[in-house]
């Protein structure tokens, strides 16, 4: 894992998922590598009552019935779609998903504007075609195909940004199971074995860019997956990934829990005057979801070790926050400066504590970009 910047979910948790496989002995569904019961217990954290050797820890955070859908759903005929804003940890989850099903979270196509039929089906080996002509070895199949030959979980993300040509090539292999290769005279049909199924994310904002059939959309279920509000589960959940990100960078800078209070506070302030507001342009561009938070921390924390004083400020948080979410100017600009002058300036006066140099680190941050 060293040699790797970013490590696949079935190798970074290799361990667990070993364990739980020793001591799995629920049913299994098709060729799956893990019982529904245990898969639950993999994403969601052990709990006293699973009587375990060992603690498993808590990977993904949100309502425990999200995470029982979506099992559920890979078990069955249909495809499943994690939809939601930015930042809500569908692709995580999804992630999570693979690697406990088949141990393989890496079948993956990208949706853009580029994705074609090729990325969903197959393309060709042109030095191979010309030298041999079309056959099974000169076809190089997509992760798609790849996941169906195996029986393993396929991976489609930002389905919405994909266009209508490959959301169709979509809804036949989730209804017929098979893909067909009109190029080869035999041997030409590529079937899914048990266990196939897609995991497709999407992203609520992205309606209208390319928008499902209703014929796709009959082939999936779909799991709406919210933003976290909670301050106490988007506490948990910035901690666990700040936890990951010190661990990597192998640093020894502690967060304080008053300045992890303030982020999440100033994330709830800003979202509750995002509800509250008549128009877009008197909202942040920003989704202020937990991801961008966490964003914001891994941006002051790495300010911190590389130019300041190996110490985590109210002043190095407030500069941060201000940089990541200040996309549009003037807007975002004017938003942010009403912030800080309407909630942070009476709060710093009143609650005192880290308040009046994440004030003035917010205010300095704010006269750089303007």
């Amino acid at each position: 894992m060293s040699d790797l910047l970013r490590a696949p979910a079935e190798t970074k948790y290799a361990e667990e998922l070993d364990y739980l496989e020793s001591v799995d002995t629920g049913t299994k569904p098709f060729s799956w590598r893990l019982s529904p019961k245990m898969i639950r217990t993999f994403i969601l954290g052990s709990q006293r009552s699973d009587e375990l050797d060992r603690t498993i820890d808590q990977k993904w955070y949100g309502d425990p019935g999200f995470v029982e859908r979506s099992i559920v759903t890979l078990a069955s005929d249909r495809g499943l779609l994690l939809i939601g804003d930015p930042g809500t940890g569908k692709s995580w989850l999804a992630e999570l998903l693979a690697a406990a099903v088949c141990r393989n979270s890496t079948l993956v196509v990208q949706g853009t504007a580029g994705t074609t039929e090729d990325h969903i089906k197959y393309s060709w080996n042109v030095s191979m075609v010309i030298a041999k002509g079309q056959s099974r070895e000169s076809m190089i199949p997509s992760p798609i195909m790849t996941a169906m030959e195996g029986g393993a979980i396929g991976r489609i993300e930002e389905l919405t940004r994909s266009t209508s040509d490959v959301q169709d090539a979509l809804i036949s292999i989730l209804s017929e199971k098979y893909i067909s290769v009109p190029e080869l005279d035999s041997d030409n049909i590529v079937f899914a074995k048990p266990g196939f199924s897609v995991i497709a994310t999407a992203n609520s904002r992205d309606r209208g860019v390319n928008d499902l059939s209703s014929a796709l959309k009959r082939r999936f279920n779909f799991v709406r997956i919210p933003v976290v509000t909670d301050k106490k589960s988007e506490a948990q959940i910035v901690r666990f990934r700040t936890e990951e990100l010190l661990k990597r960078h192998q640093l020894e800078l502690e967060v304080p829990p008053t300045l992890l209070d303030v982020l999440l506070d100033s994330f709830a302030d800003l979202r509750a005057s995002a509800a509250a507001a008549g128009s877009d342009d008197e909202k942040l561009e920003s989704a202020l979801s937990t991801a961008e938070q966490i964003g914001v921390l891994e941006d002051a924390i790495l300010h911190s070790n590389f130019f300041g004083a190996a110490r985590l400020t109210p002043h190095t948080l407030a500069s941060s926050m201000v940089g990541s979410l200040a996309r549009r100017a003037p807007e975002d600009l004017a938003i942010l400066n009403k912030y800080l002058h309407g909630v942070v300036e009476p709060r710093s006066n009143e609650v005192g504590g880290p308040w009046p140099e994440f004030l003035q680190g917010g205010r300095d941050a704010m006269a750089s970009l303007s």
